[in-house]
């Protein structure tokens, strides 16, 4: 025992010299007032915060641009026990810190969090707090502020049993699922705003009647209200946020008026039901931006007009079985962020529009396709192997098999006034068609098409009134819809253009504002 106390003994002495030498580094503190912190930035601002539910985490960072160390005598927030905000300091939580030293020409981090009580208002409040900082006698402060909402919580999976109007008075919540159950109607009321946590999703088994206006769209969308990259890319123009909405097979008399879908892992699926029995009516909507098919119907009725289908990573719009009209209607995938593919094995790419005759699906079936008319559309896209075209963004199969592709007159099928990036078909199935390729000099422009420079926005209104379709619809078609999605008069001039919507010059527009 004494042999090994000795040696303990040194090793204690050393470390005990080195924690005082490490002391002394203290000694050398700056003093000087002027020798202040700089921060990434003076106010720290969150996206709207749901109240009751916790923030995302954001961070800003402390520099010292001094040649000397300082020590920071005091870091606090102001009012924790008021305002909800959170604070870590490298790695150590709390709401006051005391004698933290930074090194010369170092940094650190501050992490932030916030979680809102309540404020029985409709409206977002504005909360507000700051992270004081004292060196040498001087303080400092980084404002810290965020919108606390409070919402409508649905959480662990709710089903609605009997009739219910979902209100505008403040926005949704979901964070499991809601199932509207068989026989009962869901009113939606215009403005209204559904945020859906990840994975949530509308499991509608009854009828969902969903009215909105142009000024007020109801809206679904994931509940991520903050940036992957600042001031670039937010989570809602992100893919694959939440579940989708599901039409159960019993689930009849679905109006869809005004209404944005997006960021789902799929948009709007229409299960296998009576293709005799209006399923889903679409006006004046958007769906888009899915990790996944935008739009599928199986065996189904729907109808969809003055409508936009975008963006999917499979594909846009799946019709299998069933029957189907879509006027003017803009059909597009210029999916940007992830990589376009098919989920059939024999296929490196997905459509734009796939549609599908004498299918099985899950084991039932096969379905068959009585009518599939599409007038004054656009379907296009960035499909990757354009330049080689064999069906481009147009696919129509006899099964899942794919054995046939683009027949002519062995179901009911129409194109009429469209465009479709397809090389040129001689068929009775295809009138007055516009058939572009990448390669056309006259090919399709859009206002925005996604990427860096644009912030992944898309804008698929005609960008010049050269875009093939600008002016070439059918009239009389039109005339049954006179104003685009956005109520701009289509009828000016008898020239309405294909598509969901007008070619405006973007100086009209100004003049406007």
């Amino acid at each position: 025992m004494k042999r090994i106390t000795a040696p303990l003994l040194i090793i204690f002495t050393l470390l005990l010299s080195l924690l005082v030498g490490c002391d002394g580094l203290d000694e050398n503190y700056s003093t000087n007032p002027n020798h202040r912190l700089s921060f990434s930035m003076d106010t720290l601002s969150f996206d709207t915060v749901f109240t009751t539910v916790g923030s995302a985490t954001r961070q800003f960072m402390v520099y010292n641009r001094n040649d000397e160390p300082l020590n920071i005598e005091k870091i606090l927030l102001a009012a924790p026990a008021s305002s909800g905000f959170r604070i870590n300091v490298d790695g150590r939580k709390g709401d006051q810190f005391d004698n933290i030293r930074i090194a010369a020409k170092d940094s650190m981090y501050v992490l932030v969090e916030v979680t809102v009580n309540p404020n029985g208002k409709d409206q977002p409040l504005l909360i507000q707090d700051s992270v004081l900082f004292s060196v040498n006698g001087v303080r400092q402060t980084v404002l810290l502020e965020a919108c606390g909402q409070d919402v409508n919580l649905i959480k662990g999976g709710v089903t609605l049993t009997s009739n219910t109007t979902l209100t505008a008075q403040r926005p949704y919540l979901v964070y499991d699922s809601l199932i509207i159950d068989e026989g009962v109607t869901v009113n939606i009321e215009k403005g209204t705003t559904l945020y859906m946590h990840d994975k949530a999703k509308i499991i509608v088994g009854g009828t969902i009647i969903a009215n909105g206006t142009g000024e007020k769209p109801i809206v679904f969308r994931g509940d991520r209200l903050d940036f992957i990259l600042n001031d670039v890319l937010p989570y809602d123009r992100t893919p694959g946020q939440w579940g989708g909405i599901f039409f159960k097979s019993d689930s009849y008399n679905n109006i869809f008026n005004h209404v944005i879908v997006r960021n789902g892992s799929t948009g709007v699926t229409c299960e296998t039901s009576d293709p005799e029995k209006s399923k889903l009516k679409i006006n004046n909507s958007q769906f888009t931006n899915m990790d996944g098919n935008v739009f599928t119907a199986i065996n189904s009725n729907v109808e969809a007009a003055n409508s936009e289908f975008s963006n999917a990573t499979i594909d846009v719009v799946l019709l299998a079985g069933g029957k189907y009209n879509f006027i003017h209607c803009t059909i597009a995938n210029y999916m940007s962020l992830k990589e376009r593919h098919s989920t059939l094995k024999h296929e490196e790419s997905s459509y734009t529009l796939r549609i599908l005759d004498n299918v099985t699906v899950n084991k039932a079936g096969p379905y068959t396709l009585s009518q599939a008319y599409f007038d004054n559309c656009i379907i296009d896209g960035n499909h990757a192997a354009a330049n080689n075209l064999e069906t481009g963004e147009l696919q129509i199969a006899e099964n899942e098999d794919i054995t046939v592709k683009l027949r002519s007159n062995d179901f009911n099928y129409r194109f009429n006034h469209c465009v479709i990036k397809l090389k040129k078909i001689e068929s009775d199935n295809f009138k007055d068609v516009i058939f572009i390729t990448e390669t056309d000099e006259n090919k399709m422009e859009y206002r925005m098409t996604g990427g860096d420079k644009n912030k992944y926005m898309y804008d698929f209104r005609p960008d010049k009134e050269t875009t093939p379709g600008v002016g070439k619809a059918d009239l009389s078609t039109s005339q049954k819809y006179p104003t685009d999605r956005y109520g701009v008069n289509r009828l000016t001039n008898n020239t309405p253009d294909i598509g969901a919507y007008e070619y405006v010059p973007k100086e009209d527009e100004e003049e406007e504002k």
